[in-house]
């Protein structure tokens, strides 16, 4: 099998998104829950209209414009003053950063010990300078300065809305359980390295149950109405919730399980040996820079780094490098790894650059997020066009193995659809089945049906009810990814759902006069970037999910598109 998605990995030293569902984003996923009822816009009243100035309203006018000039000045010091907080809040997220992505790539195994408690004052410091009475004063002068309408810079606007959001939800949290927190995840994130190599899960288990109470307990305190899987939910993607995604999941098995039993009957695999061939991995490093280069990425905005789980991170305006991980002999797996984490690195980097060091900068959801790399990774890497150039690519640095290889035969093999045992090398057809996996274990472990010890056994079971598929071990089993030793949970429906905003955007960037085959088959994807860029990318967090797909595509998320994207080209590959 050649890879499918890696993993954009969310910041274990603090929690982004953490308020109940708000009216608007819960409405985003009605349409799959059932669950909404339309809620009237509130409007502000007008504003009465401007006094005809006689004589006395000249004198009125003056010390109107007096006051207006005070305001003015007042709002100017005011929005110096949150700037001067976002910049010192972004330095210290920036140094986490760093260590996260040291600690997961080059950092020897003795330095666990040492990052873990430069990981945790660094998480310390920022909790506490971002919750601090003179901060929350800070953004609430901002705040009541552009009620008052004397900001007219919608950009300032929405950061003083953002972090209000990230203020307000970072309170619920005491400092010392946040700087516990990331303490944890840290150490649990070494232990998960070691535990995978030597398929120990005992080694590991214990930190599973501790983050599933301590996220719990976190829940409790965000929303105590609510359900605290909900809350984790909600973290990653405004909005969703057990109901709107067991919606999803219900449409999609509806095409999927079918369509997997059918093509396991019937259809016919093709022959492909040159998938497996031997390719040296530093033959596959300058492949990748090429693959990097190809899909648009300037290689000084980035780097690349060797790790055991395919990651990348967005550092800074100019700064988002990628992690990814080498078999000799499946170089398809890192060739399509390195799409996938591009596509999240390209995000990034065309984020605004006017919101560099604010709380503007970075991706608005992992929803979003995981749509932009399997945009990259399955609507282009996959399709038919891109196999030109992608087999040049595979010819000038392996043209022992792919020489003689055609676009057809190519296109072929990377699009198996076959049951698997690695989420990372499922293909696109079974790959919303493993995320559901993670789904079914994670909702029993929230709702205090099942610990950590009984998750081999579960994962053994819902693979085999999901995939036909026999687990060996844990290193290929409850293993295999990095999210829960982060804390990640919640996090898996977003690369579902990520797929599916994907299959969203086609028809309405076709609809807008994007040629996408043709540019895939040109390997030249700027068309296809700037209206991504246009329409998603420059946003950065001053927009959130919803409204990035209503905008983007003229209506609400529907997963019918995703749906029918899957079944029509599964159908035509097999000839079903």
């Amino acid at each position: 099998m050649v890879a499918a998605a890696a993993d954009f990995v969310p910041h274990s030293f603090m929690h982004a998104k953490i308020e109940a569902p708000n009216r608007a984003n819960s409405d985003f996923f009605a349409t799959l829950s059932g669950a909404a009822t339309r809620s009237k816009i509130e409007r502000r009243p007008a504003l009465p209209p401007h006094p005809r100035m006689g004589t006395l309203g000249v004198f009125r006018h003056h010390a109107m414009g007096a006051n207006m000039g005070k305001k003015k000045n007042q709002a100017k010091k005011a929005a110096a003053s949150v700037r001067k907080l976002e910049r010192k809040l972004w330095c210290r997220s920036y140094l986490m950063k760093i260590a996260e992505f040291d600690g997961a790539t080059i950092a020897p195994e003795n330095g666990a010990a040492a990052r873990t408690e430069a990981m945790g004052t660094l998480a310390s410091e920022y909790h506490k300078l971002l919750t601090k009475d003179s901060s929350v004063k800070k953004v609430r002068d901002l705040l009541d300065t552009i009620e008052s309408g004397n900001v007219e810079d919608e950009q300032l606007c929405a950061e003083a809305r953002v972090l209000a959001r990230d203020q307000r939800e970072a309170l619920a949290i005491p400092a010392k359980e946040a700087e516990a927190w990331t303490r944890l995840t840290c150490e649990a994130q070494a232990v998960w390295h070691k535990a995978k190599v030597a398929n120990d899960w005992a080694s590991f288990e214990p930190y599973i149950d501790h983050i599933v109470d301590s996220l719990k307990h976190q829940a409790a305190l965000m929303n105590p109405n609510a359900d605290p899987y909900d809350v984790w939910l909600d973290q990653h993607e405004r909005g969703l919730s057990t109901a709107s995604f067991d919606a999803f999941c219900a449409q999609v098995k509806d095409i999927v399980v079918p369509l997997v039993h059918e093509i396991g009957e019937r259809g016919q695999q093709p022959d492909a040996p040159f998938a497996h061939a031997h390719v040296p991995v530093e033959v596959q490093k300058v492949l990748s820079l090429d693959l990097m280069k190809l899909v648009g990425l300037d290689l000084a905005d980035t780097t690349l780094a060797v790790t055991e789980h395919p990651f990348s991170e967005g550092f800074a305006t100019g700064d988002a490098r990628i992690a990814t991980h080498f078999y000799e002999n499946d170089a398809l797996s890192n060739v399509f790894s390195i799409v996938h984490e591009a596509g999240h690195t390209i995000y990034e980097l065309g984020v605004n650059p006017a919101y560099a060091f604010t709380s503007l900068e970075g991706g608005t959801s992992m929803g979003i997020h995981e749509s932009q790399s399997r945009f990259f990774e399955n609507t282009v890497a996959r399709s038919r066009a891109f196999m030109g150039p992608l087999l040049q690519v595979l010819r000038k640095h392996v043209p022992e193995v792919y020489g003689q290889v055609s676009e057809d035969e190519l296109y072929r093999a990377v699009n198996i659809a076959r049951p698997s045992l690695i989420r990372t090398e499922a293909d696109e057809l079974t790959y919303p089945l493993h995320v559901m996996v993670r789904y079914e274990i994670e909702r029993l472990l929230f709702a205090g049906e099942a610990t950590a010890r009984d998750i081999p056994a579960l994962w053994s079971r819902f693979m085999d009810e999901y995939l036909g598929v026999e687990v060996p071990d844990d290193a290929h089993g409850c293993l295999q990814d990095v999210h829960w030793s982060g804390g990640s949970f919640g996090y898996f429906p977003t690369y579902a759902l990520g797929s599916a905003y994907d299959a969203q955007y086609v028809p309405a960037m076709k609809a807008d006069g994007v040629d996408i085959d043709a540019a895939c088959a040109a390997g030249d994807l700027s068309p296809v970037c700037t209206w991504l860029g246009n329409k998603i990318w420059q946003w950065g967090r001053a927009k959130d999910a919803p409204e990035l797909i209503q905008n983007a595509c003229g209506a609400p998320f529907d997963a019918h598109f995703y749906c029918d994207y899957l079944n029509e080209k599964f159908r035509s590959l097999y000839n079903l």
